[in-house]
């Protein structure tokens, strides 16, 4: 039996997660994912690619209408989760895609630079903006998404990270967690990597499940190999796990190391997924 067992929320672009219980599916995803971004003074996004202290940047949830930002030595930061009223819009870069956002203030921009020792301004995304995903990748459906790198979701597997820790343990390095590799929604009773074969996911029953279609397998950076409580990477295998994943998960289609799957919604805009719903795939062969 598939069944949903890991939820989880990045508000603001590459800092840290929040793991959910229960999460609203949106024309976005999940509620508040990606919603913010840290970008420098010629509005282009950044990342733990070259700031991998941002991983120790914290988001937890402070009552219902802010978000609580904690970095260390830093004082607590106040996030509200509503758009900043009357903010100058800038323009703003997610690789390719150039559209404008909401500035969060002088606070929020004093607050990351001080702690990333660079020039990082918050951004909030703009409700009046839209942004496409890739249409070489959904076809004739149009999908919407915030400040992801591409897609609205993506979907990792138990069984394939446990398969990835296996090889890694032959070599002597250590396992890694789920949270290395940044997913919103975990699955288990897939086969590992069955989730390359897979077409669409319902969660739950009744007349209005939720419906997703995984539409591009996941090209993996050296992110997965910064440990996300710390910012720090492992010394004695800074390489892994990208060099266990080069000896057989490398993919033409994205030219890259693939581990996980982005998602688009399909239906259920509105619903809410729990951990432990059941999930039906159907796979595309």
């Amino acid at each position: 039996m598939i069944m949903l067992t890991g939820l989880c929320i990045y508000p603001i672009k590459s800092c840290g997660g929040i793991d959910l219980s229960e999460a609203e599916i949106g024309e976005f995803g999940l509620a508040l994912d990606r919603r913010w971004m840290l970008v420098d003074r010629m509005g282009r996004f950044l990342s733990q690619r070259e700031y991998p202290l941002m991983a120790a940047i914290k988001v937890s949830f402070a009552g219902t209408d802010e978000l609580l930002v904690q970095a260390p030595a830093m004082a607590s930061l106040y996030l509200p989760m509503a758009a900043p009223q009357g903010a100058a819009k800038l323009p703003v870069m997610v690789w390719s895609n150039e559209l404008a956002a909401l500035d969060c203030g002088e606070d929020m921009h004093r607050w990351f630079s001080a702690f990333l020792g660079t020039d990082a301004r918050l951004v909030c995304f703009d409700p009046a903006a839209r942004r496409e995903c890739s249409r070489d990748w959904t076809g004739d459906i149009v999908a919407t998404t915030q400040f992801s790198d591409g897609f609205p979701l993506l979907v990792t597997t138990q069984a394939s990270l446990d398969d990835l820790n296996f090889r890694m343990q032959q070599k002597g390095a250590p396992a890694l967690p789920m949270n290395r590799f940044r997913p919103n929604l975990v699955l288990s009773g897939l086969d590992a990597y069955e989730e390359d074969y897979v077409d669409t996911l319902t969660i739950g029953a009744g007349d209005n499940p939720v419906v997703l279609r995984l539409v591009k397998p996941c090209a993996r950076c050296p992110i997965p190999g910064i440990d996300q409580s710390s910012g720090l990477i492992n010394a004695q295998w800074p390489h892994e796990p990208l060099d266990t994943m080069a000896t057989y998960r490398a993919n033409e289609r994205v030219g890259g190391l693939t581990f996980g799957q982005n998602a688009i919604v399909i239906a259920g805009v509105g619903k809410h997924v729990q951990l432990g719903m059941p999930v039906q795939a159907e796979l595309n062969f």
